[in-house]
């Protein structure tokens, strides 16, 4: 390496020019703190130059890397940034507001300035060689109309669609210094020639920076990684776009372009754009998009936690020590193909599977699913089958939220499941099904219909931060219980739950039987057992529901003849129109409702499947066969299987007997199966009927109210 002290002005003295690699980050720099310790900086300079001129000591401003570019013919001098282009910009940016308020008061400085700006003379490429600091691409447009305001920038192609309203930092910061120096240089007399000429020379005079030039065998990437003094912290997302776009330099060209930035382009470019610049929040911790997106690829790669901490140096490891990609291409494609379905996660789209389970994930604080949610949408044995896969996942997660169950196992329990799907030869949904399946603890059970409907109806849901995972779940049912006349309808407003009674019920919803005005209610043991009976059921399912817009307080906490047609207004929602065969309401009545929800809910978020599992088929074991006569049938790949119970028995042509739905169907498709999910059955008066929901509702019947 050579070491050069060069001032401000000296860097850009000549025609050279300075190339910021595509695969750099984008301009980074705010006012707060960067270009204000800049300024104060350069006002300490000019202080001591008015002081004293012959003591002046340049004040030293950090370094820069770069490293020369072969050139030919015409071409102008070119240097590599390797580190200090945030600073270079920013020199630039700050010349650039110099000029502009020179050429604002007339002064003769705006020309001297320009060359420091621009080159000219011959050159190979006037478009682009004509600027001192060629920056990447996603600064480009808004760069070269501060250098350059004349610039035909149709030259440089179009803005990107999606950034139409956003201010770039180059745009913000040449503003910052124009305010800065106009503020400096004019006075209430006017426009002071003296002071601008003295802040100009502290940036020829009174500011100092290192250039190092690196030599044929210096690492670009250790220095890249060790220099960046004064600047913006490098976030996991730029040191890994470093480390790999340095490997891929030296990949030569196609079609007279660079493989690099072709590389860059198709595959990183769309991730220097603002939409994974945006700030999002896991748990406690707020990061990037892209922070995190990168984070779950990494996860889902190596199959083990990965903190957004350690996620570069987890990723060099990883690929140094594994080399798990036969090329920088093959690693580029796997990112892309990660961050295109971590995108659908972010956008949330209620008509993608994979975008409304991100939604999901956020109503339920799941984001440890994320790396297995990768997994199955991106592995080509696996992502087939995505949309059934996440509806399993979703109601894994589901069913142990409502009935209350840890989720502190999560993050390592789905990691998990990726090396086990990995591992498995045959079909990858099944695999997950049946792994879900088989957990019996309490850390790590998906809950069957009878623990379900236990917590559904049991449990009071609302409590804690919970709203958003009530939203979702009622919002699911909300459209599953449209009819095709009103299917079509949109709700525009934010939906929220309501409590139909109110949870300060005391005052006007009086228990039947009892006087409120009667002071000694307290000690009444009988008022006292029906008071904690309607406290425990406030909260419950059955007594909450979604409104379009709120309530105000007199009337959420009214009578029921004040509050109930308030809610029933409200019948652009299914929800409410069903209240409407509602009568009065009480604790009863929540109950009811309750397990109406239930059966609605249990048609969306499936049930674990258990055939061989002793102890936990409990319905399987406790209900018989349908009644003798009762034809059934089961559709498997295309073809249709017939079969009628007789004595106790499934028989269905060409096969022996079955003395179980789950025997059937391993029979039929060699695999292991719960066959009460697979066969539909006839009934009287009802028509075709899930043999699952048959028998669940048998049970219930048999099982009776449940109560705390």
């Amino acid at each position: 390496m050579k070491p050069y002290t060069r001032s401000i002005i000296e860097l850009f003295d000549g025609k050279k020019r300075f190339l910021i690699p595509l695969y750099q980050r984008q301009y980074a720099w705010k006012a707060h703190p960067q270009l204000e310790l800049l300024w104060e900086d350069i006002e300490r300079s000019v202080a001591r130059l008015m002081e004293d001129r012959r003591s002046l000591i340049p004040h030293f401003m950090g370094a820069i890397v770069i490293a020369q570019v072969k050139t030919f013919g015409k071409e102008l001098q070119a240097f590599e940034i390797i580190d200090g282009q945030q600073r270079l910009t920013t020199f630039q940016l700050l010349l650039a507001a110099l000029r502009d308020v020179a050429g604002a008061h007339r002064s003769h400085y705006e020309a001297e300035l320009q060359k420091y700006l621009l080159n000219d003379g011959i050159m190979n490429d006037t478009v682009k060689e004509r600027y001192k600091l060629w920056p990447s691409l996603t600064d480009r447009l808004s760069f070269v109309k501060i250098i350059d305001p004349n610039v035909d920038t149709h030259s440089f192609g179009p803005a990107p669609e999606d950034e139409s309203e956003v201010v770039r930092r180059s745009v913000a910061a040449h503003e910052y210094f124009k305010e800065k120096i106009t503020a400096h240089v004019v006075t209430e007399e006017g426009f002071d020639e003296r002071r601008f000429e003295i802040l100009f020379e502290s940036l020829k005079e009174g500011l100092a920076i290192v250039s190092i030039e690196l030599e044929g065998g210096d690492d670009p990437q250790t220095i890249f990684e060790t220099l960046n003094s004064r600047g913006v912290d490098l976030t996991p997302g730029d040191l890994m776009r470093n480390f790999i776009f340095q490997r891929a330099k030296g990949m030569g060209q196609i079609d007279h372009s660079l493989v690099v930035d072709t590389l860059y382009e198709k595959h990183w470019l769309p991730l220097d754009r603002s939409f994974w610049a945006q700030s999002a929040s896991r748990g406690r911790q707020s990061r990037n998009r892209l922070d995190w997106m990168l984070t779950d690829h990494l996860s889902m790669h190596i199959g083990d936690l990965v903190s957004v901490e350690s996620l570069f140096e987890r990723y060099r490891r990883w690929l140094l020590n594994t080399r798990p990609f036969p090329s920088v291409t093959a690693e580029l494609e796997s990112i892309s193909a990660t961050a295109a379905i971590e995108r659908r996660l972010f956008d949330q789209s209620p008509t993608d599977p994979i975008g409304n389970f991100g939604r999901f994930a956020d109503a339920f604080d799941v984001s440890t699913a994320m790396p297995l949610v990768i997994y199955l949408a991106t592995d080509p044995s696996a992502s087939a089958d995505i949309d059934r896969a996440l509806a399993v996942l979703a109601s894994y997660i589901l069913r142990r939220d409502i009935c209350g169950l840890t989720t502190k196992n999560y993050n390592r329990f789905f990691i998990g499941i990726i090396e086990r799907l990995r591992q498995t030869e045959g079909n990858k949904l099944d695999a997950l099904i049946e792994f879900l399946s088989s957990r019996q603890s309490e850390t790590d059970r998906w809950p069957d219909d009878v623990e379900w409907q236990r917590g559904w109806l049991v449990r009071g849901q609302y409590k804690g931060p919970r709203q958003a995972r009530l939203r979702y779940i009622f919002e699911a049912i909300e459209l599953a219980k449209r009819s095709p006349l009103n299917e079509e309808i949109t709700i525009q407003s934010p939906l929220t739950i309501e409590h139909i009674m109110p949870q300060a019920w005391q005052t006007n919803w009086p228990i039947p039987g009892f006087n409120n005005d009667e002071g000694d209610l307290d000690n009444d043991p009988d008022y006292i057992f029906k008071r904690i009976e309607r406290d425990s059921a406030i909260d419950r399912m059955g007594n909450l529901t979604l409104l379009t817009h709120s309530l105000n307080a007199s009337v959420s906490n009214g009578p029921y003849s004040v509050k109930m047609p308030a809610v029933r207004a409200q019948s652009s929602l299914a929800l409410n129109r069903e209240l409407n065969s509602y009568s009065d309401w009480n604790e009863e009545m929540i109950q009811q409702r309750g397990i109406d929800l239930f059966n609605a809910a249990r048609k969306i978020w499936e049930a674990p499947i258990r055939p061989d599992l002793p102890g936990q088929s409990f319905i399987e074991e406790n209900v018989a066969f349908p009644p003798a006569g009762t034809k059934c049938k089961f559709t498997y790949a295309g073809k249709e299987y017939s079969g009628v119970i007789e004595d106790g028995r499934l028989v269905v042509q060409g096969y022996e007997p079955f003395a179980t739905f789950s025997a059937a169907s391993r029979a039929i498709t060699n695999t292991s199966r719960n066959g009460w999910h697979d066969w539909n059955l006839m009934e009287a008066g009802v028509g075709w009927t899930l043999a699952s929901d048959w028998r669940f509702q048998k049970t219930i019947s048999r099982l009776g109210r449940l109560i705390l």
